[in-house]
């Protein structure tokens, strides 16, 4: 009684929805070519993030080697943004993440991508309001921050911001009202503000090739002496670094790339239209590796230019770029750079509050989420209880929180949502329940199943094992999609174990520690034998629109990369994370597996065509 009560239990957790019938509008859209796909992707990717990052990642934790980072967050959401193009083409559809992993992985899976998509575009709106709040402040000579700064700064606590930004709270509740009354993005706008966006990025590197100086990436002690009273005669002066383009080591730049991870979030909306392209297997790679290589060059451009222009270690932490312009000695082009910049997060949190409150309402509308979130104004048809929820949470957020606290959360939030993807990208190949079955597929896998193991009992661990390296089908059934399951969530593990040894001990692990040394050693093994058992495991052989290459290779490089970057991320956005992850749990737990519209067996809705 028990083992059936866990067995049904288990299959309400794995439930998947049904994909309805594609609507005959979404289909007579003009076919895209690779040079359309990437001007969407770029007008996505090229946000307002550089603007908020690149201060205190530049002074306190990279120098001039962002350029670096930048290069490294740049390839390593490449390997994102591939396992992310397969994943859609098996639920070819304009939609969200969340829709992929409900039609493919299940339910359990989707209620946690779609809670923490949820919470990245929460996450994504307070950094930007926090980031208007700052430079709108710099603008009119700090007399914002210096008030409230001297208010509250004796009664907050230390893990909040040193003082609450009514300003950044203001702005979101300005623009939610907005989504309340009905007025969404349209084209015309982000044409224009992508125009501006891109205006203010040229001008600031066109700045550094006439007021840079390549002496500012060569630094030594001796200007550390002459520019600031921080210097105490050592080698290594503290929260400066120690000099050169690389002041803060190879562990700065492996920290700075993860925090620029947030500056390449957008690839989604190349794949999410990829069904329109005219040869969607070449023309999603190339529009993701163009769109990224883009976005790269002028991050690199803007980065370069602002170290070159001024020593990192005086560069402002929270109004960077118009900082440096005033310290530079161009104090018009500071005011015009600061407008820009007020124009380009504007329309970019404008843009960013539409889709939060998108995702929060299918989920509501599946049943996952309470049902009141679904309520739609009739008026406007917009879901006002969704906006109105999402965004008191990104104001809150914006009000307290400090915004590199933020930043980490995003990152942190980000790289699991690139983990999950990876991860569906590397079972789902080998799975046999995505596709309608023959008869004759049906008659082989049910005697490959049953043959040989059953017949010779004496001889069952040599046949299991032999059957891991020679599977006696040729085609994915149930056992092999099986045991890629085990194998991949045995992999996730061995991978997290490696990436805290390696992230929390480095030197004791290269140094020759007896413990974490041998620890290393033993696991890389590990890993790459349970990579070689699902390597021999049989692929789906059904056609995609897209399949990324080097399967198990590719998401297993990328699974790596983003958990070794999360843990590298301090304990407090770890414990904030972990909040956030009960209550979610509370939620579905007790409202949504008991809601949902699988449970109840109530028609389905067509799929959402939401896109972030």
């Amino acid at each position: 009684m028990l083992c059936q009560y866990v067995h049904q239990f288990g299959r309400k957790l794995v439930r998947r929805r049904p994909l309805e019938p594609q609507e005959k509008s979404e289909s007579r859209r003009a076919p895209l070519n690779t040079l359309d796909l990437v001007i969407l992707g770029v007008g996505k990717i090229l946000r307002a993030a550089i603007y908020i990052l690149i201060g205190k990642t530049v002074k306190y934790i990279t120098g001039p080697a962002i350029v670096l980072c930048f290069l490294a967050a740049a390839l390593f959401s490449l390997l994102s943004g591939f396992c992310y193009a397969e994943l859609w083409a098996r639920v070819p559809r304009s939609g969200s993440v969340y829709l992929y992993s409900y039609v493919t992985m299940g339910q359990l899976y989707a209620f946690i991508t779609g809670w923490n998509l949820i919470l990245s575009l929460v996450l994504g709106t307070a950094i930007l309001a926090r980031a208007w709040s700052y430079i709108f402040d710099s603008l009119i000579g700090n007399h914002i921050s210096q008030a409230l700064q001297g208010t509250f700064s004796l009664h907050m606590p230390r893990f909040l911001a040193k003082y609450p930004d009514f300003l950044a709270l203001a702005l979101v509740l300005l623009l939610m009202g907005l989504q309340v009354l009905g007025v969404r993005d349209s084209a015309l706008f982000n044409k224009v503000f992508t125009g501006i966006n891109i205006l203010v990025q040229s001008f600031i590197i066109l700045s550094g090739f006439i007021k840079g100086d390549l002496h500012n990436w060569q630094l030594t002690e001796c200007d550390y002496t002459s520019n600031t009273s921080e210097s105490r005669g050592t080698s290594r002066l503290g929260p400066l670094g120690s000099g050169g383009f690389v002041p803060f080591g190879f562990d700065g730049v492996l920290h700075g790339a993860i925090l620029c991870f947030y500056a390449f979030v957008g690839f989604d909306t190349v794949v999410s239209r990829g069904k329109e392209a005219l040869n969607p297997q070449w023309s999603i790679p190339l529009s993701i590796m163009f769109s990224i290589l883009v976005c790269f060059l002028a991050y690199f451009g803007v980065s370069a230019s602002l170290t070159l222009i001024l020593p990192y270690y005086q560069i402002q932490p929270d109004n960077p770029l118009s900082q440096t312009f005033l310290d530079g000695g161009w104090i018009s082009a500071r005011y015009v750079l600061s407008v820009g910049i007020i124009c380009a997060i504007t329309y970019r949190l404008h843009s960013a509050m539409f889709p939060m409150s998108q995702v929060i309402y299918a989920m509501a509308e599946d049943g996952l989420l309470f049902r009141g979130l679904a309520q739609v104004r009739a008026r406007t048809g917009a879901p006002i209880v969704a906006i109105m929820s999402s965004g008191n949470l990104a104001g809150v957020m914006a009000l307290l929180f400090k915004l590199s606290d933020l930043v980490d959360f995003l990152s942190v939030v980000t790289l699991l949502a690139y983990t999950l993807v990876a991860f569906s990208v590397l079972v789902l190949r080998y799975q046999s329940h995505l596709k309608e079955k023959t008869g004759k597929e049906i008659e082989m896998e049910s005697e490959a199943e049953g043959s040989p193991l059953d017949s010779v009992p004496e001889a069952g661990t040599s046949n299991i094992l032999k059957s891991l390296w020679f599977p006696p089908s040729t085609t994915p059934t149930e056992k092999s999609g099986q045991i890629v399951y085990g194998c991949a969530f045995m992999l996730v593990l061995l991978l997290a174990i490696l990436s805290l040894v390696l992230a929390q001990w480095p030197r004791q692990v290269f140094s020759g520690d007896p413990v974490l040394t041998t620890v290393a050693v033993l696991l890389l093994p590990l890993i790459a034998g349970v990579t070689a058992i699902i390597w021999r495991q049989p692929q789906d052989p059904s056609p995609l629109y897209f399949k990324a290459l080097a399967l198990p290779v590719l998401p297993l490089v990328s699974t790596f990369v983003n958990v070794y970057s999360m843990m590298r991320m301090p304990t407090g956005t770890w414990v904030l994370f972990g909040i956030w992850m009960v209550v979610g749990f509370v939620i579905y737990f007790g409202y949504g597996i008991r809601h949902s519209l699988e449970e109840n067996n109530e028609p389905q809705p067509p799929a959402s065509t939401l896109q972030t």
